[in-house]
């Protein structure tokens, strides 16, 4: 494989012989996709969830010696330097593969992205390569016990020391925090100045004696979240990206980014976003599923099926017309919450779908029945409005930023933060 660009800088491969290109190496490179994928990572044992990160550690590696990873990442870090048509392109190719998911979100989106933005020339050349070879897995350290999705409130504080920062809290609820190397986190390094002016971004590495990581057991038995304690873990200035108390411009940004993966729009994410693709093994899942299950020729499964299918098409449309409308300003970056919104409705319709075409089959199944999965689908189906920012934070970008509806009123603006009312840290009696 030569990569994607011919001889000459100035000659780009087209988008279709790309894709051409794409098809035939994904199809002798890459195994297909399961028929039934897990919901919650962390559901299995613990061998089973390093097994899966090992696996898509190696099928990122993978891709980046074929010369399909980081297809819209500058060439100077390992990148492709091609357009967000390439990437868009690649993610409907490869869809009936399997893919190193757990990479995309959030090692590529947002952390690499925030990287490629804010970081310093020698963070990138440290980090970005690394992480398209699937040597570095990077979680977002964003949430607090007392913050909920007020991640602009964050507790967790960073105290300069000369040329080094102490830093003294904790975050939670960091899919994967126990098994990743990196993280990107958000700190409060100033408490005079209202909350969203007194903070910082600093890289974290997460195997160090100062940062205990916790995982947390759920009512289904998955521990896949952690909650991270750091404890007068001391970092060098230099891990510090962007200005210090400017943390909130790169947390903007943070968010945005995190927000067109959700929607399926973003330029660094390989593989389709959540509802724009079947949940599992191509474009023909729902159709095999009502054949599978005697309903092929029902009118009430077929409409389903075409409902399905058009909410789909519809989301994979409005995705591109965003990312085309941003990236030549007509759109303003803010719409990416309306794709952010239209991936949660229309993953959930989509799953909700499968249920009705299961039906009673999918509260028990073996693995070889049809309806395999589709129970426990369903009761993550709500995962997807949750993940990456809610449904109604996005609502709220939509209405405020979008349509230029008026902001609530807020009882902290122009405060010192130190002066904000606070509650007490959850789990406190």
């Amino acid at each position: 494989m030569t990569g994607l660009h011919t001889d000459t800088d100035t000659e780009i491969e087209s988008v279709e012989s790309f894709v051409a290109r794409a098809e035939t190496w994904l199809a002798d490179n890459l195994p297909r996709r399961p028929r039934v994928e897990a919901g919650l990572r962390g559901f299995g044992s613990d061998e089973e969830e390093l097994a899966s990160v090992a696996q898509a550690r190696h099928l990122q590696r993978t891709l980046f010696d074929g010369g399909f990873a980081g297809i819209c990442f500058p060439r100077e870090y390992g990148g492709q330097g091609l357009a967000l048509a390439y990437q868009l392109a690649f993610n409907q190719a490869c869809a009936p593969y399997e893919m190193p998911r757990i990479i995309n979100v959030p090692t590529f989106v947002p952390c690499a992205a925030v990287l490629l933005e804010f970081g310093t020339e020698a963070q990138k050349q440290q980090h970005i390569p690394a992480i398209l070879k699937g040597e570095e897995l990077w979680m977002q350290f964003l949430s607090e016990p007392s913050g909920g999705s007020d991640v602009a409130g964050a507790l967790t504080t960073a105290v300069r020391d000369g040329d080094e920062w102490v830093i003294n809290g904790s975050k939670v609820w960091t899919t994967g925090a126990w098994w990743s190397d990196y993280g990107l986190c958000l700190l409060r390094t100033n408490w005079e100045v209202p909350k969203h002016q007194g903070l910082s971004v600093f890289i974290i590495k997460i195997d160090q004696p100062d940062i205990e990581v916790q995982r947390i057991e759920m009512i289904n038995g998955s521990r896949e979240f952690c909650q991270e304690y750091m404890t007068d873990l001391r970092i060098s200035d230099d891990r510090r990206v962007g200005e210090v108390d400017d943390g909130w411009t790169i947390g903007r940004r943070w968010m945005f980014h995190e927000r067109n993966a959700m929607g399926g729009g973003s330029p660094f994410v390989s593989g389709p976003a959540p509802g724009h693709a079947p949940p599992n093994d191509g474009e023909d899942s729902l159709v095999a599923l009502a054949r599978e299950t005697g309903q092929l020729n029902d009118p009430r499964a077929r409409d389903l099926i075409g409902e399905a299918r058009t909410l789909q098409r519809a989301g994979i449309e409005l995705s591109k017309r965003i990312g085309a409308g941003m990236a030549t300003g007509a759109i303003p970056e803010t719409a990416a919450s309306i794709a952010r919104l239209m991936g949660a409705v229309v993953g959930e319709r989509v799953i909700s779908i499968r249920l009705e075409l299961a039906g009673s089959a999918a509260a028990a199944w073996d693995a070889d029945d049809p309806a395999a999965g589709v129970g426990m689908s369903y009761l993550m189906r709500q995962a997807n409005s949750i993940g990456g920012g809610t449904t109604e934070m996005a609502r709220n970008n939509i209405s405020e930023r979008v349509l230029g509806m008026p902001r609530e009123r807020t009882l902290d603006k122009d405060v010192a933060f130190r002066e904000v009312p606070k509650g007490p840290p959850a789990g406190s009696s």
